[in-house]
Protein backbone atom coordinates (compact mmCIF):
# COMPACT_ATOMS: atom_id res chain seq x y z
CA UNK A 1 0.00 0.00 0.00
CA UNK A 2 1.40 3.23 -0.85
CA UNK A 3 2.43 5.53 2.22
CA UNK A 4 1.20 9.10 2.27
CA UNK A 5 2.75 11.83 3.06
CA UNK A 6 0.10 12.65 5.96
CA UNK A 7 0.93 9.09 7.20
CA UNK A 8 4.83 10.02 7.69
CA UNK A 9 3.78 13.32 9.38
CA UNK A 10 1.47 11.68 11.67
CA UNK A 11 4.35 9.38 12.60
CA UNK A 12 6.88 11.62 12.87
CA UNK A 13 6.07 15.58 12.50
CA UNK A 14 7.66 18.13 10.25
CA UNK A 15 11.22 17.96 11.65
CA UNK A 16 11.83 14.65 12.64
CA UNK A 17 10.92 10.92 12.30
CA UNK A 18 10.22 8.11 14.52
CA UNK A 19 12.44 4.74 13.85
CA UNK A 20 9.42 2.97 12.27
CA UNK A 21 8.94 6.11 10.45
CA UNK A 22 12.25 6.06 8.72
CA UNK A 23 11.81 2.38 8.36
CA UNK A 24 8.84 3.03 6.65
CA UNK A 25 10.23 5.47 4.10
CA UNK A 26 12.88 3.61 3.06
CA UNK A 27 10.73 1.06 2.53
CA UNK A 28 8.49 3.54 0.25
CA UNK A 29 11.68 5.06 -1.35
CA UNK A 30 12.32 1.65 -2.75
CA UNK A 31 9.18 0.69 -3.80
CA UNK A 32 9.12 3.94 -5.70
CA UNK A 33 12.24 3.26 -7.62
CA UNK A 34 10.31 0.29 -8.88
CA UNK A 35 7.33 2.66 -10.08
CA UNK A 36 6.49 6.11 -10.94
CA UNK A 37 8.97 9.00 -10.73
CA UNK A 38 9.33 10.48 -7.43
CA UNK A 39 11.16 13.91 -8.58
CA UNK A 40 10.69 16.62 -10.81
CA UNK A 41 14.20 18.56 -11.94
CA UNK A 42 13.05 22.06 -13.69
CA UNK A 43 15.68 23.47 -16.02
CA UNK A 44 13.75 27.16 -15.61
CA UNK A 45 15.14 29.43 -18.92
CA UNK A 46 14.12 32.89 -17.15
CA UNK A 47 12.75 35.58 -19.34
CA UNK A 48 11.76 33.41 -22.13
CA UNK A 49 13.68 31.74 -25.08
CA UNK A 50 12.91 31.98 -28.79
CA UNK A 51 11.38 28.48 -29.61
CA UNK A 52 13.12 29.34 -32.63
CA UNK A 53 16.84 29.74 -32.21
CA UNK A 54 16.45 26.03 -29.71
CA UNK A 55 13.79 23.56 -29.48
CA UNK A 56 12.08 24.65 -32.94
CA UNK A 57 14.13 25.60 -35.69
CA UNK A 58 12.84 26.65 -38.77
CA UNK A 59 16.34 27.32 -40.82
CA UNK A 60 15.55 29.21 -44.45
CA UNK A 61 12.89 31.01 -43.44
CA UNK A 62 11.91 34.70 -43.67
CA UNK A 63 12.19 34.47 -40.08
CA UNK A 64 14.95 32.60 -38.53
CA UNK A 65 17.61 35.05 -38.68
CA UNK A 66 20.02 32.70 -40.13
CA UNK A 67 19.83 30.11 -37.55
CA UNK A 68 20.96 26.94 -38.49
CA UNK A 69 19.46 23.48 -37.60
CA UNK A 70 21.45 20.15 -36.79
CA UNK A 71 20.46 16.62 -36.97
CA UNK A 72 19.77 14.80 -33.64
CA UNK A 73 19.56 11.17 -32.48
CA UNK A 74 15.88 11.30 -32.72
CA UNK A 75 15.24 10.67 -36.36
CA UNK A 76 13.28 14.07 -38.27
CA UNK A 77 13.87 15.71 -35.09
CA UNK A 78 16.50 18.97 -35.11
CA UNK A 79 17.61 21.71 -32.56
CA UNK A 80 18.84 24.59 -33.14
CA UNK A 81 22.58 24.81 -33.70
CA UNK A 82 24.34 24.98 -30.39
CA UNK A 83 22.84 21.80 -29.44
CA UNK A 84 25.35 19.40 -30.29
CA UNK A 85 25.71 17.91 -27.14
CA UNK A 86 22.19 17.52 -26.49
CA UNK A 87 21.46 16.44 -30.19
CA UNK A 88 23.46 13.03 -29.00
CA UNK A 89 20.80 12.46 -25.64
CA UNK A 90 17.59 13.03 -28.17
CA UNK A 91 16.04 9.47 -27.70
CA UNK A 92 15.23 10.89 -24.11
CA UNK A 93 13.82 13.75 -24.73
CA UNK A 94 10.81 14.76 -25.91
CA UNK A 95 10.09 18.32 -27.43
CA UNK A 96 6.37 20.02 -27.40
CA UNK A 97 6.75 22.81 -30.17
CA UNK A 98 3.00 24.11 -29.77
CA UNK A 99 2.82 25.55 -26.81
CA UNK A 100 -0.20 28.17 -26.05
CA UNK A 101 -0.23 30.03 -22.89
CA UNK A 102 -2.56 33.39 -22.09
CA UNK A 103 0.47 34.96 -19.89
CA UNK A 104 2.79 37.24 -22.19
CA UNK A 105 3.90 39.20 -19.01
CA UNK A 106 7.18 37.75 -17.18
CA UNK A 107 5.24 37.56 -13.39
CA UNK A 108 2.12 35.87 -14.80
CA UNK A 109 3.72 34.03 -17.28
CA UNK A 110 6.36 32.34 -14.92
CA UNK A 111 3.61 31.71 -12.07
CA UNK A 112 1.47 29.81 -15.00
CA UNK A 113 4.51 27.87 -15.73
CA UNK A 114 5.44 27.13 -12.34
CA UNK A 115 1.45 26.44 -11.16
CA UNK A 116 -0.29 25.32 -14.02
CA UNK A 117 -2.81 27.89 -13.13
CA UNK A 118 -3.24 31.81 -14.42
CA UNK A 119 -2.59 33.95 -11.39
CA UNK A 120 -5.92 34.65 -9.11
CA UNK A 121 -6.30 37.89 -7.07
CA UNK A 122 -8.30 35.20 -4.02
CA UNK A 123 -5.66 32.42 -3.75
CA UNK A 124 -2.02 31.66 -4.46
CA UNK A 125 -1.12 28.14 -5.98
CA UNK A 126 1.68 26.02 -5.19
CA UNK A 127 4.29 25.27 -7.90
CA UNK A 128 4.75 22.36 -9.06
CA UNK A 129 8.11 21.64 -6.89
CA UNK A 130 5.56 22.40 -3.93
CA UNK A 131 2.46 19.78 -4.94
CA UNK A 132 5.62 17.06 -4.88
CA UNK A 133 6.97 17.36 -1.67
CA UNK A 134 2.89 17.40 -0.43
CA UNK A 135 1.89 14.36 -2.16
CA UNK A 136 4.73 12.01 -2.45
CA UNK A 137 6.33 10.70 0.55
CA UNK A 138 8.26 12.39 2.58
CA UNK A 139 11.42 9.50 3.47
CA UNK A 140 14.35 9.74 4.53
CA UNK A 141 15.30 12.99 3.85
CA UNK A 142 17.04 15.03 6.13
CA UNK A 143 17.99 18.48 3.93
CA UNK A 144 14.50 20.70 2.09
CA UNK A 145 12.63 18.48 -0.21
CA UNK A 146 11.90 21.48 -2.37
CA UNK A 147 15.20 23.29 -3.46
CA UNK A 148 15.84 26.45 -6.02
CA UNK A 149 19.32 26.20 -7.35
CA UNK A 150 20.68 30.12 -8.68
CA UNK A 151 16.19 31.95 -7.66
CA UNK A 152 15.40 34.00 -10.27
CA UNK A 153 12.84 36.69 -9.31
CA UNK A 154 10.00 34.37 -8.20
CA UNK A 155 10.93 31.11 -7.10
CA UNK A 156 8.52 28.50 -6.64
CA UNK A 157 6.53 28.61 -3.48
CA UNK A 158 4.44 26.57 -1.53
CA UNK A 159 1.38 28.82 -1.91
CA UNK A 160 -1.84 27.78 -0.18
CA UNK A 161 -0.16 24.67 0.41
CA UNK A 162 1.97 26.71 3.20
CA UNK A 163 5.34 28.35 3.08
CA UNK A 164 6.76 24.96 4.54
CA UNK A 165 6.65 23.86 0.96
CA UNK A 166 8.42 27.30 -0.86
CA UNK A 167 11.64 26.32 -2.43
CA UNK A 168 14.67 26.93 -0.30
CA UNK A 169 17.18 28.94 -2.51
CA UNK A 170 21.12 28.91 -2.55
CA UNK A 171 23.29 30.37 -4.98
CA UNK A 172 25.92 29.15 -7.09
CA UNK A 173 27.24 25.51 -5.52
CA UNK A 174 30.63 25.87 -6.23
CA UNK A 175 31.01 24.32 -2.36
CA UNK A 176 30.00 23.56 0.27
CA UNK A 177 26.17 25.40 1.88
CA UNK A 178 26.88 28.92 3.89
CA UNK A 179 25.23 29.79 6.83
CA UNK A 180 24.23 26.07 8.37
CA UNK A 181 27.90 25.21 10.44
CA UNK A 182 27.58 26.79 13.84
CA UNK A 183 29.79 29.68 14.86
CA UNK A 184 30.39 28.72 18.15
CA UNK A 185 31.23 26.12 20.34
CA UNK A 186 29.24 22.32 20.42
CA UNK A 187 28.79 23.61 24.07
CA UNK A 188 28.05 26.47 23.81
CA UNK A 189 25.21 25.78 21.03
CA UNK A 190 23.86 23.44 23.23
CA UNK A 191 23.11 26.11 26.09
CA UNK A 192 21.50 28.12 23.26
CA UNK A 193 18.83 25.25 22.26
CA UNK A 194 18.55 24.74 26.10
CA UNK A 195 17.64 28.86 27.08
CA UNK A 196 15.62 29.27 23.52
CA UNK A 197 13.70 26.18 24.93
CA UNK A 198 13.04 27.83 28.47
CA UNK A 199 12.16 31.38 26.62
CA UNK A 200 9.34 29.23 24.11
CA UNK A 201 7.99 27.33 27.09
CA UNK A 202 7.28 30.44 28.80
CA UNK A 203 5.59 32.24 25.67
CA UNK A 204 3.55 29.03 25.12
CA UNK A 205 1.78 28.75 28.38
CA UNK A 206 -0.75 31.27 27.62
CA UNK A 207 -0.02 31.12 23.63
CA UNK A 208 -0.03 27.48 22.69
CA UNK A 209 -2.33 27.21 19.80
CA UNK A 210 -0.82 30.87 17.73
CA UNK A 211 2.61 29.09 18.85
CA UNK A 212 2.02 25.55 17.12
CA UNK A 213 0.15 27.42 14.20
CA UNK A 214 3.69 28.91 13.50
CA UNK A 215 5.50 25.72 13.35
CA UNK A 216 8.16 27.34 15.07
CA UNK A 217 9.52 24.45 17.02
CA UNK A 218 9.42 22.04 13.90
CA UNK A 219 11.48 24.39 11.81
CA UNK A 220 14.06 24.96 14.55
CA UNK A 221 13.91 21.27 14.69
CA UNK A 222 14.37 20.52 10.82
CA UNK A 223 16.89 23.56 10.36
CA UNK A 224 18.99 21.33 13.37
CA UNK A 225 18.66 18.44 11.94
CA UNK A 226 19.84 19.98 8.76
CA UNK A 227 22.84 21.25 10.18
CA UNK A 228 23.90 18.37 11.18
CA UNK A 229 23.16 15.88 8.57
CA UNK A 230 25.56 13.90 6.07
CA UNK A 231 22.73 15.12 3.34
CA UNK A 232 24.18 18.36 3.26
CA UNK A 233 27.22 17.37 1.00
CA UNK A 234 24.83 16.91 -1.79
CA UNK A 235 25.02 20.51 -1.82
CA UNK A 236 29.10 20.17 -2.53
CA UNK A 237 29.37 19.57 -6.39
CA UNK A 238 33.10 19.96 -5.70
CA UNK A 239 32.98 15.93 -4.62
CA UNK A 240 32.48 14.92 -8.27
CA UNK A 241 35.41 14.04 -10.45
CA UNK A 242 37.20 17.01 -12.09
CA UNK A 243 36.14 15.22 -15.35
CA UNK A 244 32.12 15.19 -14.90
CA UNK A 245 32.27 18.51 -13.76
CA UNK A 246 33.80 19.77 -17.38
CA UNK A 247 31.23 17.85 -18.62
CA UNK A 248 28.32 19.77 -17.04
CA UNK A 249 30.00 22.89 -17.93
CA UNK A 250 32.44 25.86 -16.57
CA UNK A 251 29.27 28.01 -15.60
CA UNK A 252 27.72 28.48 -12.24
CA UNK A 253 23.93 26.56 -14.03
CA UNK A 254 26.19 23.74 -15.21
CA UNK A 255 27.24 23.50 -11.37
CA UNK A 256 23.28 23.63 -10.78
CA UNK A 257 22.57 20.65 -12.39
CA UNK A 258 25.04 18.76 -10.77
CA UNK A 259 24.25 19.47 -7.62
CA UNK A 260 20.55 19.14 -8.72
CA UNK A 261 21.26 15.33 -9.17
CA UNK A 262 23.06 15.07 -6.18
CA UNK A 263 20.27 16.44 -4.37
CA UNK A 264 17.85 13.98 -6.01
CA UNK A 265 20.08 10.67 -5.00
CA UNK A 266 19.16 11.39 -1.25
CA UNK A 267 15.69 12.35 -1.99
CA UNK A 268 15.07 15.61 -2.58
CA UNK A 269 11.52 16.13 -4.43
CA UNK A 270 11.92 18.70 -6.97
CA UNK A 271 14.68 20.92 -7.56
CA UNK A 272 14.31 24.24 -9.89
CA UNK A 273 17.66 25.70 -11.45
CA UNK A 274 17.64 28.83 -12.96
CA UNK A 275 19.61 30.44 -16.31
CA UNK A 276 18.22 33.93 -16.41
CA UNK A 277 19.09 36.56 -19.05
CA UNK A 278 16.34 34.86 -22.21
CA UNK A 279 14.84 38.57 -22.69
CA UNK A 280 15.91 39.10 -25.68
CA UNK A 281 14.20 41.90 -26.84
CA UNK A 282 17.52 43.37 -28.60
CA UNK A 283 20.78 41.37 -30.01
CA UNK A 284 18.53 38.30 -29.66
CA UNK A 285 21.32 35.85 -31.67
CA UNK A 286 24.44 36.95 -29.53
CA UNK A 287 21.98 36.74 -26.10
CA UNK A 288 21.04 33.21 -27.23
CA UNK A 289 24.20 32.07 -28.45
CA UNK A 290 26.04 33.06 -25.34
CA UNK A 291 23.14 31.09 -23.35
CA UNK A 292 22.89 27.83 -25.36
CA UNK A 293 26.87 27.62 -25.01
CA UNK A 294 25.89 27.01 -20.87
CA UNK A 295 22.47 25.07 -21.77
CA UNK A 296 23.65 22.58 -23.88
CA UNK A 297 26.22 21.07 -21.97
CA UNK A 298 24.69 20.73 -18.70
CA UNK A 299 20.93 19.73 -20.18
CA UNK A 300 22.87 17.18 -21.89
CA UNK A 301 25.14 15.80 -19.28
CA UNK A 302 22.34 16.04 -16.53
CA UNK A 303 20.14 13.36 -18.84
CA UNK A 304 23.52 11.18 -19.74
CA UNK A 305 24.59 11.14 -15.84
CA UNK A 306 21.38 10.61 -14.58
CA UNK A 307 20.67 7.44 -16.71
CA UNK A 308 24.26 6.21 -15.80
CA UNK A 309 23.06 5.88 -11.89
CA UNK A 310 19.31 4.47 -12.96
CA UNK A 311 17.86 7.59 -11.95
CA UNK A 312 16.24 8.97 -15.08
CA UNK A 313 13.12 6.75 -15.35
CA UNK A 314 12.42 8.20 -11.65
CA UNK A 315 12.98 11.66 -12.68
CA UNK A 316 11.63 14.30 -14.78
CA UNK A 317 13.23 16.40 -16.26
CA UNK A 318 11.73 19.93 -17.99
CA UNK A 319 13.25 22.28 -19.48
CA UNK A 320 11.51 25.73 -20.40
CA UNK A 321 10.76 29.23 -20.07
CA UNK A 322 7.96 31.33 -19.32
CA UNK A 323 6.76 31.61 -23.33
CA UNK A 324 8.64 31.92 -25.91
CA UNK A 325 9.84 34.92 -28.63
CA UNK A 326 8.12 36.22 -31.71
CA UNK A 327 8.79 34.78 -35.07
CA UNK A 328 9.04 38.33 -36.47
CA UNK A 329 12.77 39.86 -35.53
CA UNK A 330 12.11 43.44 -34.18
CA UNK A 331 14.02 46.65 -35.50
CA UNK A 332 16.63 46.26 -32.64
CA UNK A 333 17.33 42.47 -33.86
CA UNK A 334 15.68 41.35 -31.09
CA UNK A 335 12.37 39.42 -30.32
CA UNK A 336 9.89 40.14 -28.23
CA UNK A 337 6.95 37.92 -26.18
CA UNK A 338 5.33 35.13 -27.77
CA UNK A 339 2.89 32.95 -25.44
CA UNK A 340 1.48 31.13 -28.64
CA UNK A 341 3.36 28.80 -30.15
CA UNK A 342 6.65 28.29 -27.69
CA UNK A 343 8.62 24.97 -26.99
CA UNK A 344 9.22 22.85 -24.32
CA UNK A 345 11.54 20.00 -23.40
CA UNK A 346 11.03 16.75 -20.87
CA UNK A 347 12.62 14.08 -20.79
CA UNK A 348 12.93 11.28 -18.02
CA UNK A 349 10.28 9.92 -15.41
CA UNK A 350 8.73 7.01 -17.96
CA UNK A 351 7.82 9.62 -20.31
CA UNK A 352 8.33 8.93 -24.00
CA UNK A 353 11.42 10.00 -25.48
CA UNK A 354 12.76 10.96 -29.13
CA UNK A 355 10.14 12.80 -30.92
CA UNK A 356 8.56 15.97 -30.95
CA UNK A 357 5.04 16.98 -30.43
CA UNK A 358 3.07 19.77 -32.20
CA UNK A 359 4.36 22.06 -35.03
CA UNK A 360 4.29 25.32 -35.70
CA UNK A 361 4.04 28.18 -38.86
CA UNK A 362 7.61 29.88 -38.56
CA UNK A 363 5.77 32.89 -39.93
CA UNK A 364 2.89 32.60 -37.19
CA UNK A 365 0.22 32.77 -40.18
CA UNK A 366 -1.10 29.73 -38.98
CA UNK A 367 -2.52 28.36 -36.13
CA UNK A 368 -0.03 25.78 -34.22
CA UNK A 369 -0.87 22.07 -35.20
CA UNK A 370 -1.70 20.00 -32.34
CA UNK A 371 -2.37 22.89 -29.42
CA UNK A 372 -0.48 21.70 -25.54
CA UNK A 373 -2.17 23.79 -22.72
CA UNK A 374 0.38 24.72 -19.52
CA UNK A 375 -1.93 22.83 -17.70
CA UNK A 376 -1.79 19.59 -19.99
CA UNK A 377 2.11 19.64 -19.10
CA UNK A 378 1.25 19.78 -15.96
CA UNK A 379 -1.48 16.98 -15.49
CA UNK A 380 1.59 14.92 -17.55
CA UNK A 381 4.25 15.53 -14.88
CA UNK A 382 1.62 14.71 -12.13
CA UNK A 383 0.49 11.52 -14.33
CA UNK A 384 4.57 10.28 -14.62
CA UNK A 385 5.10 11.24 -10.44
CA UNK A 386 2.08 8.39 -9.92
CA UNK A 387 -0.49 11.71 -8.76
CA UNK A 388 -3.99 12.09 -10.18
CA UNK A 389 -4.24 15.23 -11.56
CA UNK A 390 -8.25 16.31 -10.45
CA UNK A 391 -7.13 15.19 -6.85
CA UNK A 392 -7.70 18.28 -4.51
CA UNK A 393 -6.64 20.00 -2.10
CA UNK A 394 -8.24 22.54 -0.39
CA UNK A 395 -7.49 26.75 0.04
CA UNK A 396 -7.47 27.14 3.80
CA UNK A 397 -8.63 30.80 3.53
CA UNK A 398 -11.20 30.42 0.97
CA UNK A 399 -12.28 27.14 1.97
CA UNK A 400 -12.67 26.07 -2.52
CA UNK A 401 -11.29 22.35 -3.61
CA UNK A 402 -8.60 23.04 -6.05
CA UNK A 403 -7.09 20.46 -8.35
CA UNK A 404 -3.66 19.62 -8.72
CA UNK A 405 -4.37 20.67 -12.31
CA UNK A 406 -7.22 21.29 -14.53
CA UNK A 407 -5.38 20.30 -17.60
CA UNK A 408 -5.25 16.72 -18.79
CA UNK A 409 -2.49 14.28 -19.38
CA UNK A 410 -0.95 13.79 -22.69
CA UNK A 411 -1.13 10.71 -24.04
CA UNK A 412 1.08 10.49 -26.58
CA UNK A 413 3.71 11.88 -24.22
CA UNK A 414 3.11 8.62 -21.31
CA UNK A 415 5.78 6.36 -22.02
Amino acid sequence: MPLHRRTFLSLAGLGWMTPVGRLLARQAEAEGSRGPARSVILLWLAGGPSQLDTFDPHPGTSFAGGVKAIDTAARGVRLASGFERLADQMGSVALVRSMISKEGDHERGTYMLKTGYRPDPTVVHPSIGAICCHELPVGSTEVPRHISILAGQWPGRGGFLGAEFDAFQVHDPRGRLPDVARQVSAVRDERRVQDLDVVERAFSRRRKAPMDATLHRETIAAARTMMTSEQLKAFDVSQEPASLRADYGDSAFGRGCLAARRLIEVGVRCVEVTLGGWDSHVNNYEVHRKLVAQLDPAFAALLADLRARELLDRTVVLCCGEFGRTPRINPLGGRDHWPTGFSLALAGGGLRGGFALGETDPEAVKAPVAPTTVQDVHATILTALGLDPIRENVAPLTGRPIKLSEGRAVKSLIG
